[in-house]
């Protein structure tokens, strides 16, 4: 079990520093071999009226002139330890893990990044815990009454949830639960947990359960053709003949080598989740990643887009390092892989 963890550490690793080097140069390898050259790059980054001389100065400074596997090599080196940062009028310390400086905000990317990722943690967190609790559960209950009412009920609403786009539902949701029956607080508002625990739920419930619905439709579904493959097969027939109770044949027997596919999904749909939810912070004006992100790339601002992917490479590889680990847990024929 443990070198099944160690290896597993190591391939998370990895996966975050070859995403790196993708990322890396799609920003900056791809504008080169598409003929941009060093000034070009750096009039991004300086005035309509900026001469010749101030552009090629702040090239410079930006390290456009060194080949890209330097730049890369330097930024990574950043990101560990820390580096300074030559922003013309003095040098800017920029402490690790330095994910970059934005020279259009003067400032470091690493603590804007950190300030709003509270929000969209804490809505991946709320809308993944609404869409397990009820998509698992509907999913199961449909595949033991297969045919019946509740089943094609059940499908259908997960169709039209899968159907339906979340910026459409988060303006009806918004429409409707806030502004006409005032039940919610309108898009924008934002509270910390330290600040009022109620206060954060509350703010937070209509992006929850607008972006839960899309999600809780598709584990629905997706749990509920696991269940009926699952609860055909023999043993769940061998574990019924023996006497067991219909709860323990579906809840330990059926619906635990059901959830292989639903922990895999989970996984990669969780880690994606906590910087790309840009519709619903669109939508509900919240301040997270994915509007920095967005805000990021219309200003071409590239070390604060880079910053923000580089963050979501490291949850996704976390939560696939969580993945693997509960399969280990799940079915035991994986420890000894």
């Amino acid at each position: 079990m443990i070198s099944y963890i160690i290896r597993r550490l190591i391939a998370a690793v990895g996966l975050v520093i070859v995403i790196t080097m993708i990322t890396f140069a799609i920003f900056y390898l791809m504008p080169r071999l598409a003929g941009a050259t060093p000034e070009t790059l750096a009039t991004r980054y300086v005035g309509r009226t900026a001469t010749g001389a101030t552009v090629e100065q702040t090239a410079q400074r930006l390290g456009f002139y060194d080949p890209v596997p330097v730049q890369y090599w330097h930024w990574l080196t950043g990101v560990v330890n820390g580096t300074e940062f030559d922003i013309g009028s003095g040098v800017e310390k920029c402490p690790r893990p330095c994910l970059g400086y934005s020279f259009r905000n003067k400032d470091p990317v690493t603590p804007e990044i950190m300030r709003r990722l509270p929000v969209s943690f804490s809505l991946a967190v709320g809308a993944a815990v609404l869409w397990l609790t009820f998509g698992v559960a509907t999913g199961v209950l449909s595949a033991l009454r297969r045919g019946s009412f509740f089943d094609r009920a059940a499908m259908t609403v997960a169709l039209a949830g899968v159907s339906m786009p979340i910026f459409w539902t988060g303006v009806m949701s918004l429409s409707l639960f806030s502004y006409k029956l005032g039940w919610t607080p309108p898009g924008g508002q934002y509270t910390k947990l330290s600040d009022n625990p109620l206060e954060w739920a509350h703010g937070l419930l209509l992006p929850w359960i607008t972006l839960a619905l899309l999600f809780s439709a598709q584990y629905a579904r997706l749990t509920r053709a696991g269940m009926l493959e699952t609860m055909g097969e023999d043993y769940i027939r061998t574990a019924r003949a023996k006497g067991l109770r219909e709860r323990r044949v579906v809840v330990k027997h059926g619906l635990r080598a059901a959830l292989t596919p639903i922990v895999t999904i989970f996984g990669l749909d969780f880690g994606l989740l906590i910087g790309s939810a840009v519709l619903t912070e669109t939508v509900f004006g919240l301040p997270g990643l994915g509007q920095l992100a967005i805000d990021g790339t219309k200003n071409n601002d590239l070390p604060q887009v880079l910053g923000v992917v580089l963050l979501i490479a490291v949850f996704v590889a976390i939560a696939n390092l969580v993945v693997d680990l509960l399969y280990a847990v799940i079915d035991p024929r994986v420890r000894t892989k």
